[in-house]
């Protein structure tokens, strides 16, 4: 649970940090687009020149650092993707066994939340990766979730967070026997 806590929280902030970036950056730009420039005298095509060399003259500089920044963190978004990429299980579906003993282990029910920390109710209909396939998801009995399609949906390939896992874990404790495992999730390693 702490690996898949980290690289929750580590996605949460670089979100975070790249919205406030691009803030940073247009607060930025219009601030230096809001400045008062030198007054410019004349007619015709010079004037036009004039006008956008101030502009480009202010908003370069004011654009130079928050812009740095930007290329910074989406070059780190690519870099994680791309180690997600090659962490992907080369199985991505699970066997017809796997899908049985899932099943079977959930009752037939969807195991995801449906609201307030509740298990859903509706009939499982889907055998879903709790961490996602495309974001370095193993294709194994622990990663497997019991989900109807609804649940299957909404959830899309969201990364969990720790507290989705330790409610998911809490659930199984309910209708599992105290003999069986509850722990879900599971990463695929780097090869």
């Amino acid at each position: 649970m702490p690996e898949l806590g980290r690289i929750y929280w580590t996605r949460q902030g670089l979100r975070v940090a790249y919205v406030a970036v691009l803030l940073w950056l247009a607060f930025s730009v219009l601030a230096a687009l809001m400045a008062k420039g030198a007054p410019v005298g004349g007619a015709g095509i010079a004037v036009v020149a004039d006008v956008f060399q101030g502009i480009l003259g202010r908003v370069g500089p004011a654009a130079a650092l928050p812009g740095a920044a930007a290329v910074v963190l989406a070059v780190t978004a690519a870099i994680v993707t791309a180690r997600d990429v090659r962490r992907r299980d080369p199985v991505r579906r699970f066997t017809r066994q796997q899908r049985r003993d899932g099943m079977a282990r959930a009752g037939g029910r969807c195991e995801l939340e449906a609201g307030f920390g509740r298990r859903c109710g509706r009939p499982a209909e889907h055998g879903d990766h709790f961490y996602p396939w495309s974001k370095g998801g193993s294709t194994s009995l622990q990663n497997f979730v019991a989900a109807c399609a609804r649940c299957n949906r909404a959830k899309r390939a969201r990364v969990p967070s720790p507290g989705q896992q330790r409610r998911m874990e809490r659930r199984r404790r309910e209708y599992l026997p105290p003999s069986s495992s509850v722990r879900v999730g599971e990463r695929q390693p780097l090869p």
